[in-house]
This record gives structure tokens, C-alpha cells and sequence, in this order.
């Protein structure tokens, strides 16, 4: 009987890096001479899924996507896993804008991610499974190639590769 290897495509977010990062620009912003006396927040809703950006103008609201797109890159988070909402006015003429949190495949990127592996024209198998692809192959070396395919593509929405068997 021949053995089937496997692993999982999967999009994801480590909570807790992305906790970390959130304080840090928290911290950052509490310094900075820029934002002093302009009642800046960041705040985190992990249940949600969400980042809620909330400052006096828009120059001030790039200066917070710089500090916490540098804070996410430099914990490991891809800044694909960021959907930027559009900023909205709040009251007293203050911006605010909700981020969120990309988790999990949606059907079209699985598909996306089934049909290239399929025109590898590999000795492998795609299956979509909820919000993840399982990739089977009786060759580790298939596996390894798919692996790399797939890396090398840019997608719209960040992978990470779990659970090789």
C-alpha cells in the first residue's frame, strides 16, 4: 500500500502577534511629538476581527497606516491579512477607520489556489476543505514542488502552509 503525504493551505493570523504589533504603535503613537494633543487611538477588537483607527486628519491617519504596517511586517503578520476600510468621518470633525482582519479562504481563493496546483500538472490532489485546501500526493518531492509554486504566486490574500504529513 503506497503512502499519500499531505499538508493544509490555510490564511491565518497569529492573535497574538497581531496583539503585540497593535501595542507597540499604542506606544509608539503615545510618544510621538506629531500626535501629542490629538486624541489618536488604535484599537483591537481580536473578537471582531477588526482595527479601529481614530485621529484628527488625514495626514495623521497615514503617519498611523506607516506605524502599524511597519509594527505587522516586523512581527511576521503579511500585510495582506489588512483590509483597509475607507475613513469616515467621526464627531468633532475627527477620522475614523476600521481595518479588518482577513481569516480563513473564501470558495473563490481556494479555488484559485486548487486550479493552479491542477495546472502544475503534478501528481497531486486538491481538496477544498471549509476554509482550507488539502494538497495529497504520494511523493513528498510533488509536495515540496507544489510547496514552492505556490509561494512564488502573488496572491491577494496571505498563505501559510500547516500540518505537512
Amino acid at each position: 500500500m503506497a503512502q499519500q503525504f499531505s499538508f493544509d493551505v490555510v490564511s491565518q493570523f497569529n492573535e497574538q502577534e497581531v496583539d503585540n504589533a497593535v501595542n507597540q504603535a499604542k506606544k509608539e503613537v503615545e510618544q510621538r511629538y506629531d500626535f501629542k494633543g490629538t486624541n489618536t487611538e488604535i484599537d483591537l477588537n481580536l473578537k471582531e476581527k477588526t482595527i479601529t483607527l481614530h485621529t484628527s486628519d488625514d495626514m495623521k491617519l497615514r503617519a498611523l497606516h506607516e506605524i502599524l504596517n511597519g509594527k505587522m511586517i516586523k512581527r511576521g503578520i503579511s500585510l495582506k491579512a489588512l483590509d483597509y476600510g475607507t475613513a469616515e468621518q467621526a464627531s468633532g470633525g475627527t477620522l475614523r477607520q476600521v481595518i479588518k482582519l482577513k481569516s480563513g479562504l473564501e470558495s473563490e481563493q481556494a479555488k484559485q489556489i486548487t486550479r493552479m496546483v491542477k495546472d502544475l500538472k503534478l501528481k497531486v490532489q486538491a481538496q477544498i476543505q471549509g476554509e482550507e485546501v488539502r494538497i495529497i500526493g504520494k511523493s513528498k518531492d510533488d509536495l515540496q514542488t507544489a510547496i514552492t509554486a505556490l509561494k512564488g504566486q502573488n496572491f491577494d490574500f496571505p498563505i501559510q502552509f500547516t500540518n505537512y504529513r
